[in-house]
Protein backbone atom coordinates (compact mmCIF):
# COMPACT_ATOMS: atom_id res chain seq x y z
CA UNK A 1 0.00 0.00 0.00
CA UNK A 2 1.54 3.28 -1.05
CA UNK A 3 -0.11 6.43 1.38
CA UNK A 4 0.41 10.22 0.93
CA UNK A 5 -1.82 13.27 1.88
CA UNK A 6 -2.89 13.60 -1.94
CA UNK A 7 -3.50 11.45 -4.75
CA UNK A 8 -3.53 13.18 -8.32
CA UNK A 9 -4.56 10.96 -11.19
CA UNK A 10 -3.53 12.09 -14.59
CA UNK A 11 0.02 14.42 -15.45
CA UNK A 12 -0.75 16.51 -18.07
CA UNK A 13 -1.81 20.68 -17.39
CA UNK A 14 -5.10 20.06 -14.84
CA UNK A 15 -3.20 17.49 -12.66
CA UNK A 16 0.51 18.88 -12.63
CA UNK A 17 -0.77 22.32 -12.48
CA UNK A 18 -3.21 20.80 -8.87
CA UNK A 19 -0.17 18.91 -7.97
CA UNK A 20 2.28 22.16 -7.86
CA UNK A 21 0.05 24.34 -6.11
CA UNK A 22 -0.70 21.29 -3.43
CA UNK A 23 2.90 20.45 -3.11
CA UNK A 24 3.79 23.80 -1.68
CA UNK A 25 2.60 22.23 2.11
CA UNK A 26 1.41 18.94 1.13
CA UNK A 27 3.02 15.50 0.12
CA UNK A 28 1.82 14.42 -3.37
CA UNK A 29 1.61 11.41 -5.46
CA UNK A 30 0.89 11.62 -9.22
CA UNK A 31 -0.02 8.25 -11.41
CA UNK A 32 0.11 8.58 -15.33
CA UNK A 33 -0.97 6.15 -17.28
CA UNK A 34 1.69 4.88 -19.56
CA UNK A 35 3.91 7.89 -20.03
CA UNK A 36 4.26 11.23 -17.81
CA UNK A 37 3.76 13.23 -21.47
CA UNK A 38 1.08 10.96 -22.90
CA UNK A 39 -1.99 12.90 -22.21
CA UNK A 40 -3.43 15.10 -24.18
CA UNK A 41 -1.93 18.22 -23.42
CA UNK A 42 1.43 17.20 -24.96
CA UNK A 43 -0.80 16.97 -28.10
CA UNK A 44 -2.29 20.44 -27.84
CA UNK A 45 -1.00 22.88 -30.75
CA UNK A 46 -3.17 26.16 -31.02
CA UNK A 47 -2.56 27.69 -27.85
CA UNK A 48 -4.36 29.12 -24.62
CA UNK A 49 -7.36 31.90 -24.67
CA UNK A 50 -6.95 34.79 -22.34
CA UNK A 51 -8.08 38.72 -22.98
CA UNK A 52 -4.24 40.42 -23.21
CA UNK A 53 -4.86 42.68 -25.93
CA UNK A 54 -5.69 46.82 -25.34
CA UNK A 55 -8.75 46.66 -27.39
CA UNK A 56 -10.32 43.06 -25.72
CA UNK A 57 -12.40 42.65 -22.67
CA UNK A 58 -13.31 39.72 -20.57
CA UNK A 59 -16.96 40.31 -21.73
CA UNK A 60 -15.91 40.14 -25.05
CA UNK A 61 -14.37 36.56 -24.10
CA UNK A 62 -17.31 35.60 -21.78
CA UNK A 63 -19.32 36.95 -24.79
CA UNK A 64 -17.83 34.26 -27.74
CA UNK A 65 -17.75 31.14 -25.28
CA UNK A 66 -21.35 31.76 -24.45
CA UNK A 67 -21.77 31.73 -28.31
CA UNK A 68 -19.78 28.91 -29.34
CA UNK A 69 -21.36 26.84 -26.50
CA UNK A 70 -24.68 27.25 -27.29
CA UNK A 71 -26.26 28.71 -24.04
CA UNK A 72 -25.40 25.97 -22.45
CA UNK A 73 -22.51 27.42 -20.51
CA UNK A 74 -23.26 28.44 -16.95
CA UNK A 75 -21.99 31.74 -17.20
CA UNK A 76 -21.04 31.91 -13.17
CA UNK A 77 -18.24 29.70 -14.45
CA UNK A 78 -17.11 31.12 -17.63
CA UNK A 79 -17.20 34.25 -15.58
CA UNK A 80 -14.83 32.37 -13.35
CA UNK A 81 -12.25 31.00 -15.24
CA UNK A 82 -11.68 34.11 -18.06
CA UNK A 83 -11.29 36.27 -15.41
CA UNK A 84 -8.21 34.08 -14.01
CA UNK A 85 -6.81 33.55 -17.61
CA UNK A 86 -4.25 36.36 -17.22
CA UNK A 87 -2.93 35.49 -14.19
CA UNK A 88 -2.45 31.77 -15.35
CA UNK A 89 -0.46 32.85 -18.49
CA UNK A 90 1.77 35.29 -15.60
CA UNK A 91 1.91 31.76 -14.12
CA UNK A 92 3.21 29.83 -17.23
CA UNK A 93 5.54 32.37 -17.76
CA UNK A 94 7.01 32.67 -14.40
CA UNK A 95 7.72 28.30 -15.28
CA UNK A 96 9.29 29.20 -18.76
CA UNK A 97 6.85 28.76 -20.63
CA UNK A 98 8.69 30.39 -23.92
CA UNK A 99 5.11 32.15 -25.54
CA UNK A 100 6.29 33.47 -29.41
CA UNK A 101 6.42 37.19 -28.56
CA UNK A 102 5.82 40.58 -31.12
CA UNK A 103 8.44 43.17 -29.90
CA UNK A 104 8.03 43.10 -25.89
CA UNK A 105 4.45 41.55 -25.77
CA UNK A 106 3.04 38.43 -25.73
CA UNK A 107 2.07 37.65 -29.68
CA UNK A 108 -1.16 36.75 -30.23
CA UNK A 109 -3.23 34.91 -32.70
CA UNK A 110 -6.73 34.26 -33.67
CA UNK A 111 -8.66 30.96 -34.11
CA UNK A 112 -12.42 29.92 -34.69
CA UNK A 113 -15.48 31.62 -32.76
CA UNK A 114 -13.18 34.38 -31.26
CA UNK A 115 -14.07 37.80 -32.23
CA UNK A 116 -10.50 39.49 -30.97
CA UNK A 117 -6.59 37.50 -31.32
CA UNK A 118 -6.26 36.26 -27.70
CA UNK A 119 -4.32 33.21 -28.27
CA UNK A 120 -0.94 32.84 -26.82
CA UNK A 121 0.97 30.26 -28.33
CA UNK A 122 4.41 28.52 -28.91
CA UNK A 123 4.46 28.08 -32.49
CA UNK A 124 2.02 25.58 -32.97
CA UNK A 125 3.24 23.08 -30.10
CA UNK A 126 1.95 25.46 -27.16
CA UNK A 127 0.80 21.60 -25.54
CA UNK A 128 4.25 20.23 -25.76
CA UNK A 129 6.15 23.69 -23.81
CA UNK A 130 3.12 23.70 -21.44
CA UNK A 131 3.63 19.74 -20.51
CA UNK A 132 7.50 20.43 -20.58
CA UNK A 133 7.20 23.31 -18.04
CA UNK A 134 4.96 21.77 -15.68
CA UNK A 135 6.92 18.39 -15.81
CA UNK A 136 10.43 20.31 -15.06
CA UNK A 137 8.47 21.91 -12.24
CA UNK A 138 7.13 18.96 -10.77
CA UNK A 139 10.54 16.85 -11.21
CA UNK A 140 12.45 19.52 -9.29
CA UNK A 141 9.60 19.49 -5.99
CA UNK A 142 10.76 17.35 -3.48
CA UNK A 143 7.11 16.80 -1.94
CA UNK A 144 5.81 15.50 -5.92
CA UNK A 145 6.32 11.75 -6.41
CA UNK A 146 5.43 11.10 -10.10
CA UNK A 147 4.69 7.62 -10.86
CA UNK A 148 4.66 6.55 -14.37
CA UNK A 149 3.02 3.29 -15.81
CA UNK A 150 0.08 3.14 -13.63
CA UNK A 151 -3.01 2.17 -15.04
CA UNK A 152 -6.18 3.42 -12.58
CA UNK A 153 -8.74 0.81 -11.94
CA UNK A 154 -11.03 2.19 -9.56
CA UNK A 155 -11.68 4.79 -6.92
CA UNK A 156 -11.15 3.49 -3.62
CA UNK A 157 -14.43 3.73 -1.50
CA UNK A 158 -15.41 2.91 1.86
CA UNK A 159 -16.74 -0.25 0.19
CA UNK A 160 -13.18 -1.15 -0.16
CA UNK A 161 -12.59 -0.64 3.97
CA UNK A 162 -11.56 -3.48 5.95
CA UNK A 163 -14.59 -2.05 7.72
CA UNK A 164 -16.94 -1.39 5.04
CA UNK A 165 -18.43 2.06 4.69
CA UNK A 166 -21.20 3.12 2.60
CA UNK A 167 -20.82 6.85 2.74
CA UNK A 168 -19.40 7.28 -0.44
CA UNK A 169 -16.07 8.95 -0.02
CA UNK A 170 -13.67 8.58 -2.10
CA UNK A 171 -9.83 7.45 -0.41
CA UNK A 172 -7.55 7.22 -3.67
CA UNK A 173 -7.32 4.37 -6.09
CA UNK A 174 -6.34 1.00 -6.77
CA UNK A 175 -3.86 0.99 -10.01
CA UNK A 176 -2.53 -1.50 -12.19
CA UNK A 177 1.96 -0.93 -12.66
CA UNK A 178 2.19 -1.69 -15.65
CA UNK A 179 5.84 -2.97 -15.08
CA UNK A 180 5.50 -5.53 -13.10
CA UNK A 181 1.75 -6.36 -13.28
CA UNK A 182 0.77 -6.36 -9.65
CA UNK A 183 -2.49 -4.47 -8.29
CA UNK A 184 -1.07 -1.29 -5.82
CA UNK A 185 -3.50 0.47 -3.14
CA UNK A 186 -2.70 4.39 -3.69
CA UNK A 187 -4.17 5.80 -0.29
CA UNK A 188 -5.17 9.50 0.40
CA UNK A 189 -7.27 11.64 2.03
CA UNK A 190 -8.05 13.87 -1.37
CA UNK A 191 -8.46 12.81 -4.44
CA UNK A 192 -8.08 15.20 -7.69
CA UNK A 193 -8.93 13.58 -10.69
CA UNK A 194 -7.35 14.67 -14.17
CA UNK A 195 -7.73 11.56 -16.36
CA UNK A 196 -8.41 12.92 -19.34
CA UNK A 197 -11.54 12.93 -22.27
CA UNK A 198 -12.82 9.67 -23.66
CA UNK A 199 -11.93 10.38 -27.62
CA UNK A 200 -11.15 7.18 -28.58
CA UNK A 201 -14.06 5.96 -27.91
CA UNK A 202 -14.89 6.82 -31.90
CA UNK A 203 -12.98 5.42 -34.44
CA UNK A 204 -11.49 8.64 -35.90
CA UNK A 205 -10.11 11.15 -33.29
CA UNK A 206 -7.04 13.39 -32.48
CA UNK A 207 -6.93 12.54 -29.27
CA UNK A 208 -3.81 10.14 -27.57
CA UNK A 209 -3.99 6.82 -27.51
CA UNK A 210 -4.35 6.69 -23.76
CA UNK A 211 -8.13 8.69 -24.29
CA UNK A 212 -10.32 6.01 -23.26
CA UNK A 213 -12.74 7.76 -20.53
CA UNK A 214 -10.86 5.76 -17.19
CA UNK A 215 -11.64 9.14 -14.65
CA UNK A 216 -15.26 9.70 -16.30
CA UNK A 217 -15.89 6.00 -16.25
CA UNK A 218 -14.52 5.55 -12.59
CA UNK A 219 -16.11 8.30 -10.61
CA UNK A 220 -19.34 7.32 -12.33
CA UNK A 221 -18.78 3.57 -11.03
CA UNK A 222 -17.85 5.01 -7.40
CA UNK A 223 -21.32 6.89 -7.33
CA UNK A 224 -20.78 10.36 -9.35
CA UNK A 225 -23.15 12.03 -11.90
CA UNK A 226 -21.77 13.31 -14.64
CA UNK A 227 -23.38 15.77 -17.24
CA UNK A 228 -23.53 16.36 -20.96
CA UNK A 229 -22.00 13.45 -22.07
CA UNK A 230 -23.81 14.01 -25.78
CA UNK A 231 -21.37 16.98 -26.38
CA UNK A 232 -18.36 15.30 -28.25
CA UNK A 233 -16.62 18.03 -30.59
CA UNK A 234 -15.43 17.02 -33.62
CA UNK A 235 -12.14 18.93 -34.86
CA UNK A 236 -12.95 20.07 -38.49
CA UNK A 237 -9.40 19.42 -39.90
CA UNK A 238 -7.80 16.53 -39.16
CA UNK A 239 -5.26 15.23 -41.47
CA UNK A 240 -6.56 12.98 -44.36
CA UNK A 241 -3.68 10.15 -44.92
CA UNK A 242 -3.63 6.93 -45.16
CA UNK A 243 -0.67 5.92 -43.10
CA UNK A 244 -0.54 8.94 -40.81
CA UNK A 245 -3.63 8.61 -38.39
CA UNK A 246 -4.48 11.36 -35.61
CA UNK A 247 -2.42 13.98 -36.89
CA UNK A 248 -4.45 17.40 -36.16
CA UNK A 249 -4.08 20.69 -38.65
CA UNK A 250 -4.84 23.35 -36.04
CA UNK A 251 -7.19 25.50 -35.80
CA UNK A 252 -4.97 28.57 -36.21
CA UNK A 253 -4.66 27.77 -39.80
CA UNK A 254 -7.91 29.02 -40.57
CA UNK A 255 -7.12 31.70 -37.87
CA UNK A 256 -4.31 33.11 -39.87
CA UNK A 257 -6.22 32.54 -43.00
CA UNK A 258 -6.47 29.09 -44.08
CA UNK A 259 -9.43 28.64 -46.96
CA UNK A 260 -11.94 25.44 -46.68
CA UNK A 261 -11.88 24.18 -50.73
CA UNK A 262 -14.16 21.59 -52.58
CA UNK A 263 -11.22 19.31 -53.41
CA UNK A 264 -12.60 18.67 -57.25
CA UNK A 265 -14.13 22.08 -58.33
CA UNK A 266 -11.97 24.38 -55.77
CA UNK A 267 -15.12 26.07 -54.68
CA UNK A 268 -14.82 27.95 -51.10
CA UNK A 269 -17.91 26.29 -49.76
CA UNK A 270 -18.59 27.94 -46.09
CA UNK A 271 -20.83 30.78 -47.84
CA UNK A 272 -23.72 28.28 -47.66
CA UNK A 273 -23.14 27.59 -44.27
CA UNK A 274 -22.09 30.71 -42.38
CA UNK A 275 -21.72 33.22 -44.88
CA UNK A 276 -20.61 36.08 -41.81
CA UNK A 277 -17.87 34.22 -40.33
CA UNK A 278 -16.86 31.33 -42.92
CA UNK A 279 -14.05 29.27 -41.75
CA UNK A 280 -14.10 31.33 -38.39
CA UNK A 281 -17.25 30.11 -37.48
CA UNK A 282 -17.51 27.20 -34.18
CA UNK A 283 -15.96 24.14 -34.85
CA UNK A 284 -19.66 22.68 -34.85
CA UNK A 285 -20.46 24.64 -37.50
CA UNK A 286 -17.23 23.59 -39.77
CA UNK A 287 -17.12 20.24 -38.48
CA UNK A 288 -20.71 19.64 -39.96
CA UNK A 289 -19.95 21.43 -42.73
CA UNK A 290 -17.02 19.44 -44.03
CA UNK A 291 -18.81 16.35 -43.19
CA UNK A 292 -21.65 17.44 -45.25
CA UNK A 293 -19.35 18.01 -48.40
CA UNK A 294 -17.98 14.56 -48.09
CA UNK A 295 -21.10 12.53 -47.78
CA UNK A 296 -23.05 14.94 -50.35
CA UNK A 297 -20.13 15.06 -52.82
CA UNK A 298 -18.86 11.20 -52.43
CA UNK A 299 -15.73 12.77 -51.31
CA UNK A 300 -13.00 11.10 -49.18
CA UNK A 301 -11.58 14.70 -47.80
CA UNK A 302 -12.27 18.25 -48.69
CA UNK A 303 -8.89 20.91 -49.10
CA UNK A 304 -7.63 23.30 -46.37
CA UNK A 305 -5.66 26.14 -48.05
CA UNK A 306 -3.30 28.69 -46.94
CA UNK A 307 -0.96 28.65 -49.58
CA UNK A 308 -2.43 32.20 -50.91
CA UNK A 309 -0.42 33.36 -47.68
CA UNK A 310 3.52 34.55 -48.19
CA UNK A 311 5.75 30.73 -48.00
CA UNK A 312 7.22 32.23 -44.82
CA UNK A 313 4.76 33.51 -42.82
CA UNK A 314 3.73 29.64 -42.88
CA UNK A 315 6.57 28.63 -42.04
CA UNK A 316 6.78 30.79 -39.42
CA UNK A 317 3.39 30.02 -37.84
CA UNK A 318 3.46 26.30 -38.30
CA UNK A 319 6.46 25.39 -38.30
CA UNK A 320 5.51 21.64 -36.58
CA UNK A 321 3.30 21.29 -39.45
CA UNK A 322 4.91 22.45 -42.56
CA UNK A 323 7.46 19.85 -41.11
CA UNK A 324 5.09 17.08 -41.19
CA UNK A 325 3.52 17.77 -44.05
CA UNK A 326 7.28 17.90 -45.79
CA UNK A 327 7.56 14.48 -44.47
CA UNK A 328 4.43 13.35 -45.94
CA UNK A 329 4.79 14.86 -49.83
CA UNK A 330 2.39 18.11 -48.97
CA UNK A 331 4.35 21.38 -49.63
CA UNK A 332 1.41 23.55 -47.44
CA UNK A 333 3.15 26.85 -48.55
CA UNK A 334 2.14 25.55 -52.30
CA UNK A 335 -0.82 23.35 -52.16
CA UNK A 336 -3.84 22.70 -49.96
CA UNK A 337 -4.10 20.24 -47.25
CA UNK A 338 -6.29 17.07 -47.60
CA UNK A 339 -8.81 17.10 -44.15
CA UNK A 340 -11.37 15.47 -42.78
CA UNK A 341 -12.96 15.79 -39.69
CA UNK A 342 -12.29 13.62 -36.21
CA UNK A 343 -13.24 13.37 -32.51
CA UNK A 344 -10.92 15.82 -31.02
CA UNK A 345 -12.41 17.24 -27.76
CA UNK A 346 -15.09 15.69 -24.76
CA UNK A 347 -16.90 18.54 -23.52
CA UNK A 348 -18.77 16.19 -21.10
CA UNK A 349 -17.85 14.64 -17.90
CA UNK A 350 -18.16 14.63 -14.42
CA UNK A 351 -19.98 17.40 -12.66
CA UNK A 352 -18.07 19.85 -10.61
CA UNK A 353 -18.93 23.52 -8.78
CA UNK A 354 -16.20 26.22 -8.73
CA UNK A 355 -14.21 24.82 -6.10
CA UNK A 356 -14.16 22.01 -7.92
CA UNK A 357 -15.63 19.11 -6.07
CA UNK A 358 -17.59 16.70 -7.27
CA UNK A 359 -20.57 14.60 -5.51
CA UNK A 360 -18.00 12.51 -3.76
CA UNK A 361 -16.61 13.79 -0.75
CA UNK A 362 -12.96 13.27 -0.92
CA UNK A 363 -12.57 13.77 -4.61
CA UNK A 364 -11.96 16.64 -6.57
CA UNK A 365 -11.67 17.01 -10.45
CA UNK A 366 -10.89 19.27 -13.08
CA UNK A 367 -9.95 19.48 -16.92
CA UNK A 368 -11.43 17.30 -19.81
CA UNK A 369 -12.75 14.80 -17.46
CA UNK A 370 -15.05 17.12 -16.05
CA UNK A 371 -18.15 19.41 -17.31
CA UNK A 372 -17.59 22.67 -15.38
CA UNK A 373 -20.13 24.46 -17.08
CA UNK A 374 -16.87 26.46 -19.40
CA UNK A 375 -17.95 24.88 -22.90
CA UNK A 376 -21.60 24.03 -22.91
CA UNK A 377 -22.84 22.67 -26.19
CA UNK A 378 -19.66 23.22 -27.96
CA UNK A 379 -15.77 24.19 -26.56
CA UNK A 380 -14.78 27.91 -27.84
CA UNK A 381 -10.89 27.14 -29.76
CA UNK A 382 -8.12 27.54 -26.77
CA UNK A 383 -10.37 27.51 -24.05
CA UNK A 384 -9.19 23.56 -22.82
CA UNK A 385 -5.94 24.44 -21.52
CA UNK A 386 -7.23 27.70 -19.93
CA UNK A 387 -9.41 25.14 -17.62
CA UNK A 388 -6.85 22.88 -16.72
CA UNK A 389 -5.09 25.26 -15.21
CA UNK A 390 -8.05 27.50 -13.57
CA UNK A 391 -9.98 24.27 -12.37
CA UNK A 392 -6.52 22.93 -10.72
CA UNK A 393 -5.64 25.26 -8.73
CA UNK A 394 -8.99 25.83 -7.51
CA UNK A 395 -9.06 22.05 -6.37
CA UNK A 396 -6.09 22.63 -5.05
CA UNK A 397 -6.77 25.90 -2.95
CA UNK A 398 -10.28 24.27 -1.90
CA UNK A 399 -8.50 21.08 -0.09
CA UNK A 400 -5.81 22.84 1.74
CA UNK A 401 -8.58 25.48 2.96
CA UNK A 402 -10.53 22.62 4.78
CA UNK A 403 -7.22 20.31 4.98
CA UNK A 404 -7.96 20.37 9.07
CA UNK A 405 -11.30 18.75 8.24
CA UNK A 406 -10.25 15.66 6.03
CA UNK A 407 -10.27 12.41 8.40
CA UNK A 408 -7.63 10.12 7.85
CA UNK A 409 -7.50 6.70 5.64
CA UNK A 410 -9.03 3.51 7.17
CA UNK A 411 -7.43 0.57 6.80
CA UNK A 412 -8.35 -0.36 2.96
CA UNK A 413 -8.69 -3.70 1.19
CA UNK A 414 -5.60 -5.65 -0.64
CA UNK A 415 -6.70 -6.15 -4.48
CA UNK A 416 -8.60 -9.75 -4.30
CA UNK A 417 -7.22 -11.64 -7.44
CA UNK A 418 -8.09 -15.21 -6.06
CA UNK A 419 -10.70 -16.08 -8.52
CA UNK A 420 -8.74 -14.72 -11.88
CA UNK A 421 -6.17 -16.00 -14.23
CA UNK A 422 -4.11 -14.90 -16.77
CA UNK A 423 -6.32 -14.42 -19.97
CA UNK A 424 -6.08 -16.99 -22.94
CA UNK A 425 -8.07 -14.91 -25.42
CA UNK A 426 -6.80 -11.30 -25.77
CA UNK A 427 -8.71 -11.60 -29.27
CA UNK A 428 -11.97 -10.82 -27.20
CA UNK A 429 -10.39 -6.96 -26.13
CA UNK A 430 -9.04 -6.35 -29.60
CA UNK A 431 -12.77 -6.88 -31.06
CA UNK A 432 -14.85 -5.51 -28.79
CA UNK A 433 -12.85 -2.33 -28.57
CA UNK A 434 -12.57 -2.21 -32.50
CA UNK A 435 -16.80 -3.19 -32.44
CA UNK A 436 -17.50 -0.20 -29.77
CA UNK A 437 -15.34 2.60 -31.61
CA UNK A 438 -16.30 1.73 -35.59
CA UNK A 439 -20.04 1.73 -34.06
CA UNK A 440 -19.98 5.42 -32.02
CA UNK A 441 -18.44 6.71 -35.40
CA UNK A 442 -21.30 5.61 -37.51
CA UNK A 443 -23.88 5.64 -35.16
CA UNK A 444 -22.99 8.70 -32.54
CA UNK A 445 -21.13 10.56 -34.83
CA UNK A 446 -21.69 14.44 -36.32
CA UNK A 447 -25.02 14.16 -37.93
CA UNK A 448 -27.40 11.78 -35.16
CA UNK A 449 -30.77 10.16 -35.36
CA UNK A 450 -32.83 8.36 -33.11
CA UNK A 451 -32.74 5.37 -35.00
CA UNK A 452 -29.25 5.00 -35.26
CA UNK A 453 -28.79 5.94 -31.62
CA UNK A 454 -30.85 2.96 -30.13
CA UNK A 455 -28.80 0.30 -32.90
CA UNK A 456 -26.21 1.95 -30.91
CA UNK A 457 -27.74 1.40 -27.22
CA UNK A 458 -28.66 -1.74 -28.22
CA UNK A 459 -25.07 -3.73 -29.24
CA UNK A 460 -23.63 -1.39 -26.25
CA UNK A 461 -26.05 -3.65 -24.19
CA UNK A 462 -25.38 -6.78 -26.25
CA UNK A 463 -21.51 -6.14 -25.27
CA UNK A 464 -21.83 -5.12 -21.44
CA UNK A 465 -22.38 -8.87 -19.92
CA UNK A 466 -19.91 -9.95 -22.40
CA UNK A 467 -17.05 -7.67 -21.46
CA UNK A 468 -18.25 -8.06 -17.33
CA UNK A 469 -17.70 -11.31 -17.85
CA UNK A 470 -13.89 -11.32 -19.25
CA UNK A 471 -13.17 -8.90 -16.34
CA UNK A 472 -14.55 -10.91 -13.56
CA UNK A 473 -12.61 -14.15 -14.89
CA UNK A 474 -9.04 -12.33 -16.28
CA UNK A 475 -5.83 -10.77 -14.21
CA UNK A 476 -6.73 -6.75 -14.95
CA UNK A 477 -4.59 -5.03 -17.82
CA UNK A 478 -4.17 -2.18 -19.52
CA UNK A 479 -6.08 -3.41 -22.40
CA UNK A 480 -8.75 -4.58 -20.32
CA UNK A 481 -8.93 -1.43 -18.37
CA UNK A 482 -9.48 0.87 -21.07
CA UNK A 483 -12.12 -1.60 -22.69
CA UNK A 484 -13.91 -1.61 -19.66
CA UNK A 485 -14.09 2.37 -19.73
CA UNK A 486 -14.61 2.63 -22.95
CA UNK A 487 -17.73 0.77 -22.75
CA UNK A 488 -19.03 2.77 -20.04
CA UNK A 489 -18.22 6.12 -21.94
CA UNK A 490 -20.13 4.74 -25.37
CA UNK A 491 -23.20 3.96 -22.59
CA UNK A 492 -23.08 7.34 -21.07
CA UNK A 493 -22.58 9.17 -24.40
CA UNK A 494 -25.85 7.30 -25.94
CA UNK A 495 -27.60 7.48 -23.09
CA UNK A 496 -27.39 11.34 -22.86
CA UNK A 497 -28.05 11.29 -26.92
CA UNK A 498 -31.04 9.94 -26.51
CA UNK A 499 -32.70 12.21 -23.42
CA UNK A 500 -31.56 15.46 -25.84
CA UNK A 501 -34.78 16.23 -27.79
CA UNK A 502 -33.52 18.62 -29.66
CA UNK A 503 -30.27 19.97 -31.66
CA UNK A 504 -27.78 22.75 -29.68
CA UNK A 505 -23.76 22.61 -30.59
CA UNK A 506 -22.59 19.61 -31.04
CA UNK A 507 -25.54 17.22 -30.91
CA UNK A 508 -27.09 17.82 -34.01
CA UNK A 509 -30.07 15.25 -34.81
CA UNK A 510 -32.26 15.06 -37.97
CA UNK A 511 -35.07 13.86 -35.95
CA UNK A 512 -35.48 17.26 -33.76
CA UNK A 513 -33.51 19.98 -35.79
CA UNK A 514 -34.91 22.57 -34.11
CA UNK A 515 -33.12 24.54 -30.60
CA UNK A 516 -35.20 24.55 -27.72
CA UNK A 517 -36.17 28.32 -25.95
CA UNK A 518 -34.56 26.99 -22.64
CA UNK A 519 -31.11 25.69 -22.19
CA UNK A 520 -31.24 21.83 -20.03
CA UNK A 521 -28.29 20.50 -18.72
CA UNK A 522 -28.48 16.11 -19.42
CA UNK A 523 -26.94 14.94 -15.96
CA UNK A 524 -27.17 11.46 -15.50
CA UNK A 525 -27.30 10.28 -12.05
CA UNK A 526 -25.82 6.68 -10.99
Amino acid sequence: MNECDILVIGSGAAGLTAALALAETRRVTVLAKGSLTGGSTAWAQGGIAAVLDAGDTFDNHIRDTMVAGAGLNRRETVEFVIERAPRSIDRLVELGVPFNTEGADLHLTREGGHSHRRIVHVDDATGWAVQEALLKAAQANPNITLLPGRSCIDLITGRHGEKFSGDGRIWGAYALDEASGRVERHVARATVLAAGGAGRVYQFSTAPRGATGDGIAMAWRAGARVSNMEMMQFHPTCLYNLEVKNFLITEAVRGEGGHLLHPETGRRYMTDYDAERMELAPRDIVARANDDQIKRYGLDYVHLDISHQPPEFVRQHFPTIHEKLAGLGIDMTREPIPVVPAQHYTCGGVLIGLDARTDLPGLWAAGECTESGLHGANRLASNSLLECFVFGEAAARDILAGWDDLPAPPAIREWDESRVTDSDEEVVIKQNWTEIRRMMWNYVGIVRTTKRLERAQHRIDLLAQEIQDYYGSFRVTTDLIELRNLHQCADLIVRSALRRHESRGLHFTLDYPETDAVARDTVLVP
